[in-house]
Parts: structure tokens; C-alpha cells; sequence
């Protein structure tokens, strides 16, 4: 009987947090250690709708390693589950 692709090999699953700016076609990929908080904060800018921008510092531990990012560029946020070996 065939062996499974993935035999020795765990998929594991991940969570990243996509940021879409103003402007821009791609989201921001972010990932961190805690991608629920994130999102919540994130979530948080966009219904305060202040006029008054806000800079969003932030360190991450993906390829992107620190990132900021001004609080009235950003449209939308979500999250992402991806699959890994």
C-alpha cells in the first residue's frame, strides 16, 4: 500500500495577520506571536476612525521582522490560517 505524501512530516498550521493599506493592491503579512491580539488592536484603529493618525510600531518574528505603520492607511484587517511543514 502507498505510504502518505506527508508520513514523518507534520503539517502544522499557523496564523498570520494580513493588513490592507490605502493605496495598495497586496496586504502587509504579519506574523506574531499572538496573531489574536494583533487583530484586536488593529480592529480597534479602525473603529475608533480617528482623523488624527497614530503610529502602529510593531515587532514580528516572520520575514518581516519590524514594521510601522500609520493608523489612518489601514482599510481592512484579517487573519490567515496557512498550512507548513
Amino acid at each position: 500500500m502507498p505510504q502518505p505524501f506527508t508520513q514523518g512530516n507534520q503539517i502544522k498550521k499557523r496564523t498570520s495577520v494580513l493588513v490592507f493599506l490605502k493605496g495598495t493592491t497586496a496586504p502587509l503579512v504579519l506574523y506574531v506571536e499572538n496573531p489574536l491580539e494583533l487583530y484586536e488592536e488593529l480592529l480597534q484603529v479602525l473603529r475608533l476612525n480617528s482623523p488624527t493618525a497614530k503610529l502602529i510600531e510593531k515587532n514580528t518574528i516572520g520575514p518581516v521582522k519590524r514594521v510601522c505603520i500609520q493608523s489612518t492607511s489601514i482599510c481592512a484587517v484579517a487573519l490567515q490560517d496557512e498550512q507548513y511543514m
